[in-house]
């Protein structure tokens, strides 16, 4: 266990034994994924305290974790805003991604974990970040590459903002793990093993590290760097004996 891990760990059961005891809401940044595993692991050692992980919208997956004493947790509308980043002019702004758009917040100087996703549609972003940082960006933040933004917080929570994605079709022996996740990437099996032995593999947010897990249908398969899809289940079989599996791909 690396020093970070231990440190994150003890503020785990930190912010657990204070929520119990003073029956108040305690709160952690934005995790990964592996963050999020490493609490998972700690369970059995928590105070029975109640929790909630949250990212701002359904299907996040960078989340705050909430301890709460009481019967229910409603703070998480004033502990995350999302703001809407969009160009002065879209007509002559850049195809600004994913990328661009935490680039440029991080250039601010804000610390990586108080941001949670970012979702991109049609050259505007959608920043889940915490709220005490949402003011700083909005008054600091006017370019995004080489294009001229501005940002405000999103106040229809309503406004459909999911992810966008993209249908991969093809064939793989099974449902293995690794065979699905090298259709995905387009890479061969025996390059995909690195990245599940070296922990960089989640199904539904925890950590997978044998390749010979076989998915089952609606999972989500994060990849740590190579980005993340669902798994949508086998369509049919070849006669050579090979699955069709169709996969959605987060852009």
């Amino acid at each position: 266990m690396d020093k970070e891990e231990q440190i994150l760990k003890k503020r785990f059961l930190e912010l657990a034994r204070i929520a119990y005891h003073k029956e108040i809401n305690t709160y952690t940044d934005f995790l990964n994924l592996n963050e999020i595993n490493i609490f998972y692991t700690l369970k059995q050692e928590m105070p029975n305290v109640k929790y909630q992980l949250f990212g701002g919208y359904e299907g996040a997956e960078r989340k705050v974790l909430c301890f709460y004493g009481g019967d229910s947790v409603k703070a998480f509308s004033s502990y995350i805003t999302c703001l809407r980043i969009l160009p002065l002019n879209k007509k002559f702004s850049d195809d600004l991604n994913h990328r661009d758009f935490l680039g440029a917040i991080l250039n601010l100087g804000i610390e990586r974990n108080t941001i949670g996703d970012i979702l991109v549609k049609e050259k505007e972003g959608y920043v889940f970040c915490e709220t005490t940082i949402s003011n700083f960006i909005i008054d600091n933040l006017v370019k995004v590459k080489h294009t001229n933004i501005r940002c405000e917080v999103q106040m229809d929570q309503t406004l459909d903002i999911t992810p966008e994605f993209k249908d991969i079709r093809g064939t793989v022996s099974s449902a293995r793990l690794d065979s699905v996740i090298a259709l995905a990437l387009g890479a061969s099996r025996s390059s995909i093993l690195g990245l599940i032995e070296g922990g960089k593999v989640f199904v539904d947010g925890k950590l997978v590290e044998s390749n010979s897990y076989n998915l089952k249908e609606n999972e989500t398969v994060s990849v740590r760097g190579h980005g993340k899809f669902i798994y949508k289940g086998i369509q049919n079989q070849t006669k050579k004996g090979r699955f069709y599996v169709t996969l959605q791909k987060y852009i």
